[in-house]
């Protein structure tokens, strides 16, 4: 259930699906492709304040958003739906160098390379019917614009950016 993301990044990271469940950053696959959230145009201090949340994360070790407490009918809905989880805040995390233009996603079959954008606004869908993907896992690739929904990039073993 690791998946590292190394290569032409400042900060080589893995990744744990196994426990994105509980994060509240996960979304239901059905919803993922009907509405994207846009971001608006940026504030003149919002910049600033991202750096600053990332010190106070960097002093403090806060951990990503979880589920507090999570209620009896939360559970059976998690334990019975479809997740992704955005890839976003993972890329963000490891700072591609400016010079990366592709990415390599190692799968179980052949290697897939897709463009750095491609990859920034897709997501890693993680659980199937409540159950993490155990065949052809540990996640699968969709792309942001819904355009491989029907036929996503499947055993994402690794991804390498160059």
């Amino acid at each position: 259930m690791i998946i590292q993301i190394k290569g032409n990044v400042r900060f080589p990271i893995t990744l744990d699906s196994s426990v994105w469940i509980f994060d509240d950053r996960k979304i239901l696959l059905e919803e993922a492709f009907n509405k994207r959230v846009e971001k608006t145009k940026e504030e003149p201090f919002s910049k600033t304040a991202e750096l600053f949340d990332q010190e106070i994360y960097s002093q403090t070790k806060i951990r990503p958003p979880v589920n507090k407490s999570i209620k009896r009918y939360e559970r059976d809905k998690i334990l019975s739906n479809s997740y992704v989880m955005p890839i976003e805040d993972f890329i963000k995390t490891t700072e591609i160098k400016e010079d990366a233009t592709r990415a390599i996603l190692k799968t179980n079959d052949d290697d897939v390379i897709i463009r750095i954008e491609q990859l920034q606004s897709a997501y890693f869908l993680f659980a199937l019917n409540g159950k993490p993907l155990q065949e052809d896992g540990p996640v699968h690739l969709y792309f942001g614009d819904g355009s491989n929904k029907d036929d996503p990039i499947t055993g994402i073993q690794g991804i390498i950016i160059e």
